[in-house]
C-alpha cells in the first residue's frame, strides 16, 4: 500500500477519477506544464493530454466560469485556484450560476464541478496568500465546503466531491502539504460527503476543528490526556452542510465543548457551530461553549503569523477553563 503526503492524495485521487472517467478535465494556472504552484497536477497532462489538463490565462472568473459552462454539458471539471486570496474573483460566478444551477433548471442541469484551491496560513506567505475565508462560502446555498486533514480523508473526499453532481468548494490546507505521510489504498473508495469523523474518542469535553488545526487540537487532546482530561476530538472535514448529529451526540456525552479554527473569529464557521449546539443541544452543557479562533484582522506577513494563528497552549487553556464548571 503506498504511502502519501496530502497534495500526493490529491493527485492520487484526480488521476484515479481521470483514469476510470474520460468526463473529468481538470483546469487552472500553470495546472499543466508546471504540475500547479505546489505540484498538485503533477504529470497529469503527460498523461492525459492538453485537452484534459489545461492551462488557463491569470483569470479567475474565465476559470469559474468556464468550468460551469463544462459541469452544464456534461463533464467533470475540477479547477484550481492558485491560492485560496485569489478566490474572490471567482466567488461572482461560483454563486450567481454554480450553486443556482439545479434550482434554476428545476433540475433539468446540475453542475459537477469541484473548485479546488490551497487555504490557510503557516507558510510564511506573502500578503492574500493566507485566507481563512470558508465561511463566505459555507453561507451559500447549493455550494458544498469540503476541507480534509490528512492523506486519507484528502483521497477520499476529493473523489467524492468530483462524483458529486453538484459544486464542491474543496480546500486544501497547504501547511500540512507535507507535514505527514500515511498508507492511503488508491483504491477509487470514496469517503461519505457531509459527515464529521470522530479521530479520537474522550468523555470529558469536545474539541471540533478542521484542516491544519487538527494538528494544534490533537497535539492538546494528547497533553490533556496526560494530566487526566480525555477530550474527544472531531474533525468536521464538511464544512457544509455540518453534520449535527455526530456534534450534538458528542456533545451530549462530555458536556463541553471547544471549537478550534484559524479563520477570524467573527462570522466563522466556529459561531455556527456554536449556534447548532446552543439551539439544539443547550440541555447537555455542563459550561459555555468556546472558541478558539484567528483574530479579526488580515492575516500578517510572517514576522508576526505564529501570533495570529491558535497555539496548542491555546487550545489547553480554552479546555482547562471549560472543566472549571
Amino acid at each position: 500500500m503506498p504511502e502519501f503526503t496530502l497534495i500526493e492524495a490529491v493527485n492520487a485521487a484526480m488521476d484515479y477519477e481521470m483514469s476510470v472517467d474520460d468526463n473529468v478535465i481538470v483546469l487552472g494556472e500553470d495546472v499543466g506544464a508546471n504540475g500547479g504552484v505546489f505540484r498538485a497536477t503533477d504529470n497529469l497532462q503527460q498523461k492525459y493530454g492538453e485537452l484534459r489538463v489545461i492551462d488557463t490565462p491569470l483569470a479567475e472568473s474565465l476559470i469559474s466560469g468556464m468550468s460551469i459552462g463544462l459541469a452544464a454539458q456534461g463533464l467533470k471539471p475540477i479547477a484550481e485556484i492558485q491560492f485560496m486570496g485569489f478566490i474572490y474573483a471567482a466567488f461572482d460566478q461560483f454563486l450567481c450560476h454554480a450553486s443556482r444551477m439545479r434550482n434554476r433548471t428545476r433540475g433539468r442541469l446540475s453542475c459537477p464541478m469541484v473548485l479546488r484551491a490551497p487555504y490557510g496560513g503557516g507558510i510564511h506567505a506573502p500578503e492574500h496568500h493566507s485566507e481563512s475565508t470558508e465561511a463566505i462560502f459555507a453561507h451559500v446555498p447549493g455550494i458544498r465546503v469540503v476541507i480534509p486533514s490528512s492523506p486519507a480523508r484528502a483521497y477520499g473526499l476529493l473523489l467524492a466531491a468530483i462524483r458529486d453532481p453538484d459544486p464542491v468548494l474543496f480546500l486544501e490546507p497547504k501547511r500540512i502539504y507535507r507535514a505527514q505521510s500515511e498508507q492511503v489504498e488508491n483504491n477509487g473508495i470514496a469517503l461519505p460527503l457531509d459527515v464529521c469523523f470522530t479521530l479520537r474518542q474522550g468523555h470529558n469535553l469536545t474539541l471540533i476543528s478542521w484542516g491544519a488545526m487538527l494538528t494544534e487540537t490533537l497535539a492538546a487532546a494528547e497533553k490533556l490526556s496526560e494530566e487526566g482530561i480525555e477530550a474527544e476530538v472531531i474533525d468536521l472535514a464538511s464544512i457544509k452542510p455540518i453534520d449535527k448529529s455526530t456534534i450534538l451526540d458528542s456533545v451530549e456525552k462530555t458536556g463541553r465543548c471547544v471549537i478550534v479554527c484559524e479563520a477570524a473569529k467573527s462570522g466563522s464557521v466556529a459561531a455556527e457551530i456554536s449556534a447548532i449546539i446552543a439551539e439544539e443541544g443547550l440541555t447537555s452543557l455542563l459550561a459555555p461553549i468556546l472558541r478558539v479562533s484567528g483574530h479579526d484582522t488580515v492575516m500578517p506577513l510572517f514576522k508576526l503569523e505564529q501570533q495570529y494563528m491558535p497555539s496548542v497552549e491555546q487550545v489547553i487553556t480554552a479546555a482547562k477553563k471549560v472543566m472549571e464548571y
